[in-house]
């Protein structure tokens, strides 16, 4: 490689790495075809899509035709569950040649699995992956994290999907634009972002990293260059007809706790607001009884009902005190999470006591309108959870209810800050739409060549 070549290699560029779509089925929705259309010519993108959109449709979309064109397997690597309701939809639209694999063996070109499984698979086999519900590697431990984006970096073709992006730090999308192959991590600090310490180090604890006033507009601008997002079919300049969420009812239940809580290993002789993390685990903790009581006191007048909690003593006292309930442990094997699953989906047990962690992500649940949920500082495990219910296609208003002890309420004002950056961060990159921006590192000056050259 030649020294200019090797230069011009090294700016960071959001051009179009794919291919022209060859299969676009026609049933699908127009802005679905627009997306899947957009995508497949950018060859490596980020699609961020509320839930009910149609993301499954649009994924084997996009698998099938890197299929056709390239004659290689593409895999599409999603939650638990999940990987039946690609297998569904495939047939629904007449796309076959698919199959779900659990232990790294295959016969067809399109190939589905869970992230918990995805060592069995090497990536030189595949020229195309796909991430279902990319959000979701916040939730692993670090094995399976960079076990994914590993894998990611070696394959051509590359696409996240997910309906929450980066809800509460923009900077996390720098991790989405690596991944992806455009600009790197501490490259997209230095560009877009300041911090309180006035050094590149992102180590440092307690650094704050801040984006420049100057370069709000750019920024946004950079990340719909590799990315398309889409939270109602307008946004795009489609027609929202048959797509309008039902009413969302969510219902506040503090919970009053009779403990007086300790700090620094002292009792408070009256109990106030937690304010450190420590304080509100220890709310959690001195309230499980209550809290459980109350939520199957509303989960008991509803036929369908979906208990959330965090602890497994939350988990262990609502299965105790509703005997219609189904548990799903952490330390389950993959193959009963996955038989509960499909049972409370296909309506075979009506009620169910589970974790955001596990099961928040992908699914659809459009058959139950009814859950209670134990509150954490987490909004997007919480905003997950509540849309496997509140998505398009519900036929029926949602309610939510949402049970927390008295002294958490910071919890609750958290959520609510959070959801408000959501709202923030998508409307800022549906502004952005169309507007290309290609950043890059210009080379401008005559290249001084060493004397040994």
């Amino acid at each position: 490689m030649e020294y200019n070549e090797f230069i011009e290699s090294k700016k960071h560029s959001s051009s179009d790495f794919g291919i022209e779509s060859n299969f676009i089925h026609k049933d699908m929705f127009e802005y679905q075809k627009y997306v899947s259309n957009y995508i497949i010519k950018k060859g490596r993108c980020a699609v961020f899509l509320d839930t009910g959109l149609g993301k499954t449709i649009i994924e084997l979309t996009t698998a099938k035709n890197f299929v056709e064109k390239n004659n290689k397997p593409v895999l599409i690597i999603t939650p638990l569950a999940v990987a039946f309701q690609f297998i569904k939809e495939a047939e629904k639209f007449g796309i076959d040649d698919i199959e779900y694999s659990k232990d790294g063996k295959y016969n067809s070109k399109i190939v589905v699995c869970n992230y918990e499984r995805l060592e069995k698979f090497n990536p030189s086999d595949f020229e195309c992956v796909i991430l279902d519900e990319s959000s979701i590697l916040k939730n692993f431990k670090g094995q399976i994290k960079n076990l994914v984006t590993s894998f990611l970096k070696k394959v051509k073709y590359r696409f996240l999907f997910t309906a929450t992006p980066s809800p509460n730090d923009f900077i996390e999308l720098g991790t989405s634009s690596e991944a992806l192959g455009y600009m790197g991590y501490m490259d997209m600090l230095g560009k877009f972002f300041t911090n309180n310490e006035d050094t590149i180090s992102p180590i440092n604890i307690g650094t704050k990293w801040i984006l420049k006033g100057h370069a709000d507009k750019d920024f946004f601008n950079w990340v719909s260059s590799w990315s398309i997002s889409m939270r109602k079919p307008s946004d795009l300049g489609f027609n929202d007809d048959l797509h309008k969420l039902p009413e969302l009812n969510v219902n506040y239940h503090p919970i009053k706790n009779i403990s007086n809580l300790i700090t620094g290993d002292q009792f408070e002789m009256f109990n106030k607001v937690a304010r450190r993390l420590t304080d509100v685990r220890i709310e959690q903790k001195n309230t499980v009884k209550e809290r459980c009581e109350k939520a199957v006191e509303l989960g008991l007048n509803n036929d369908t009902y979906v208990y959330w909690c965090n602890r497994n003593d939350e988990s262990e006292y609502l299965n105790k005190l509703d005997s219609e309930a189904y548990e799903i442990r952490g330390n389950l094997t993959l193959e009963r999470k996955e038989e509960l699953l499909l049972a409370f989906s296909n309506g075979e047990i009506k009620k169910l006591i589970t974790k955001p962690s596990i099961t928040a992500f992908g699914l659809n649940w459009q058959h139950c309108n009814n859950t209670s949920y134990f509150p954490t500082f987490s909004y997007e495990q919480y905003y997950q959870s509540i849309r496997r219910f509140w998505r398009f296609g519900q036929k029926k208003q949602v309610n939510v209810d949402l049970i927390y002890s008295d002294g958490q309420t910071r919890v609750i004002d958290g959520l609510l800050a959070k959801t408000e950056k959501a709202n923030k961060l998508f409307d800022q990159l549906n502004s952005s739409i169309n507007k290309f921006t290609e950043v890059k590192k210009e080379f401008n000056k005559d290249v001084i060549k060493p004397s040994f050259v």
